[in-house]
């Protein structure tokens, strides 16, 4: 398989060297937010002192995740963070949702992430996350379906579990393609929006699809809310570097959520499965210390407070990694960056086009004299606004792990 790396990506690679340093990202999913009638963002409100300390002795800015106006889903948020300019490398959220529940996937598979949902009358689409059923249940569902609907005109389907209402399947057959529109209305209140064909060669799995979506409705008939389900980021294996490849690094993942799981498996990172818990992210951080020497940690809550609306469950979750920041900083990691996949302000209730908040440490940064970590005050920091595919190229720097370029 040859992959043809973008300029900057090639530069990089060419310049990665070993060293015995350690880098550690910390993504806050969701992290950005808007201000509130007394004109705060979430961040801004939470207390987080040991995040404004890192802040007064680092550098700050703002990341913008695929470009400007444009909102990022967590796919390419994550492949920013990465080194992986989104535009260029294009990843569908269901073999992301797959990867991370450990499924396997070949080359011609179609991968697709499920949404339980509730269904009212007409395909209108009440609750497109069925109240975030509990992940038992969801389980149960799963189970349901895979007994009731193995094959569709041929196509052979696999199921994965996955936490609360999501779940994703895999469609293996011949002649299926993944250039269709998603199964989803994206929005609670709407009428279903089927299926559809992007391309010529998308009509069998777009036919596949929504046959699958009618026959799931008759099988979850009478659930309270999960009566029905949506399907969406339909994938198949894409082409992409690893990180250790690229760069000469060691990566571990720790999420808690397949799909950022399956975004680290995807890069080449060894990946492990975590507790939806600050301290136990940063307790199986150090366990494995001495053996990794890149490390990504991802906090889920954030992104679905704000997906929620709700405001002070944000803070909330900011304030629970603040308060295990101490523990992190007791390894001493050699740079550390703090930052977000994209924004969910609560008050839009979903990702939106704000940059994400940065901050980033290291024994080589030029402190900016920002004392506190909020949006407003990282807009003023030394970084200023940075197109996130390039942040990898400077953690590398502060890492000790780029040579010189040039004579």
């Amino acid at each position: 398989m040859v992959v043809l790396l973008n300029k900057r990506m090639e530069i990089l690679r060419q310049l990665a060297t070993e060293a015995p340093t350690k880098i550690v990202m910390l993504v806050i999913d969701g992290l950005g937010g808007l201000p509130d009638k007394d004109g705060m963002t979430e961040l801004e409100r939470a207390f987080t002192p040991n995040l404004d300390e890192i802040a007064s002795r680092g550098e700050t800015g703002l990341l913008e995740m695929v470009d400007v106006g444009i909102t990022p889903g967590s796919g390419p948020g994550h492949l920013a963070l990465f080194g992986y300019d989104p535009v260029e490398f294009t990843v569908g959220r269901g073999i992301l949702e797959v990867l991370g529940t450990g499924g396997k996937v070949s080359r011609g598979d179609v991968c697709a992430r499920g949404n339980f949902a509730t269904w009212g009358v007409q395909d209108v689409i009440l609750d497109r996350r069925a109240g975030r059923i509990e992940t038992d249940k969801s389980r149960e569902l799963v189970e349901r379906l895979s007994e009731a609907i193995k094959e569709i005109d041929g196509v052979r389907i696999t199921y994965y579990p996955g936490l609360e209402h999501r779940f994703s399947v895999v469609f293996s057959g011949d002649g299926l393609c993944d250039c269709v529109s998603d199964a989803d209305p994206q929005k609670d209140g709407a009428s279903m929006r089927w299926a559809e064909p992007l391309s010529e060669e998308g009509s069998k799995m777009a036919d596949i699809v929504n046959k699958f979506i009618r026959e799931a409705r008759n099988v979850l008939d009478g659930e309270p809310k999960a009566n029905g389900c949506l399907l969406r980021g339909f994938s198949g294996v894409p082409d992409i570097p690893h990180l250790g490849e690229l760069y000469k690094i060691k990566p571990l993942g720790l999420a808690s959520y397949p799909m950022y799981r399956g975004l680290a498996s995807l890069v080449g990172m060894d990946v492990l499965e975590v507790e939806n818990n600050p301290i136990k992210l940063i307790e199986e951080l150090q366990a494995r210390w001495d053996a990794y020497d890149f490390f990504y940690l991802h906090v889920k809550h954030g992104d679905s407070r704000g997906e929620d609306g709700d405001t002070l469950g944000k803070i909330k979750v900011i304030e629970e990694v603040d308060k295990v920041m101490p523990l992190l900083m007791e390894l001493s990691p050699d740079v550390l960056v703090v930052t977000g996949d994209h924004s969910t302000p609560s008050r839009m209730k979903g990702h939106s086009w704000h940059p994400s908040p940065l901050v980033l440490l290291s024994p080589y940064v030029r402190p900016d004299g920002i004392s506190t970590f909020g949006e407003r005050d990282c807009a003023r920091g030394s970084l200023g606004i940075i197109p996130a595919w390039k942040l990898m190229g400077l953690l590398l720097a502060h890492g000790r792990r780029l040579k010189k370029f040039g004579a």
